[in-house]
This record gives structure tokens, C-alpha cells and sequence, in this order.
């Protein structure tokens, strides 16, 4: 399972969430599931629903318990981890998940995306 995972302020369109997650996948193997934070799963429900991929919140208990690369003293204060979008990836991905495209930030600097791999079931 390859899931790109997704953090991004109240004002992100699908362009910049496309953006982040064009920018992540850069060599990266297709992904095969979209996570974001429980809140924030209908706004990218409209991605989603374009590449025709499932979409899965991730509880913020989770978040903070993942071990992320990136550590951004705004995610840190708004969601208690480094990032979220690494953190809902890795959390998605499942035990044992390795993140293998660490944060890319869109270039309005709306939303941010980062990719991980579960081990096959």
C-alpha cells in the first residue's frame, strides 16, 4: 500500500493539494490511498473522488504518535507532530510503514504531502 498523506490550512483549494501531492510522488510508486486528519477528510474528498482513490481520516492521537522526519513548530502547536501530512501517511500505511517522500510543500504553501509504504498483508 502506498498512501500519500496530507496536511494543509482551511483555505487549500484541489490545485494546491494536487500540487503537494504531484511535488511528493516526484519517483515515488503510485499511490494507492489518500490520508489527512479526521477534520479535514471532506475537504479532500474532491481529490480524491478525481483520481479515484480512497480517502481515510486519521484520529489526532495518531498523529502526534508518529515518528516524522520533517519537524515544523507550527505542526508541532497545531497538531502535536513535526508533520502532518507525514504523520497521517505513516498512521494510513499501518505498523512497520516506512516514509519514502518526506514533506513537499505546494507552492502556494497551502498544503503539504508526503508519501509512505505499509508492508504487504
Amino acid at each position: 500500500m502506498i498512501v500519500a498523506g496530507f496536511g494543509f490550512r482551511a483555505g487549500a483549494t484541489e490545485a494546491s493539494l494536487r500540487a503537494a501531492l504531484e511535488g511528493a510522488q516526484l519517483g515515488a510508486p503510485p499511490v494507492t490511498l489518500l490520508a489527512a486528519p479526521e477534520d479535514k477528510v471532506a475537504a479532500l474528498a474532491p481529490l480524491a473522488e478525481s483520481l479515484g482513490l480512497p480517502v481515510v481520516g486519521i484520529a489526532s492521537d495518531a498523529l502526534a504518535t508518529a515518528e516524522t522526519v520533517t519537524r515544523s513548530a507550527m505542526s508541532m502547536a497545531a497538531r502535536g507532530t513535526g508533520s502532518v501530512c507525514e504523520a497521517a501517511a505513516l498512521a494510513a500505511a499501518g505498523p512497520g510503514a516506512s516514509l519514502i517522500a518526506p514533506r513537499f510543500i505546494a507552492p502556494d504553501r497551502m498544503a503539504t504531502c508526503a508519501i509512505a509504504e505499509g508492508r504487504a498483508s
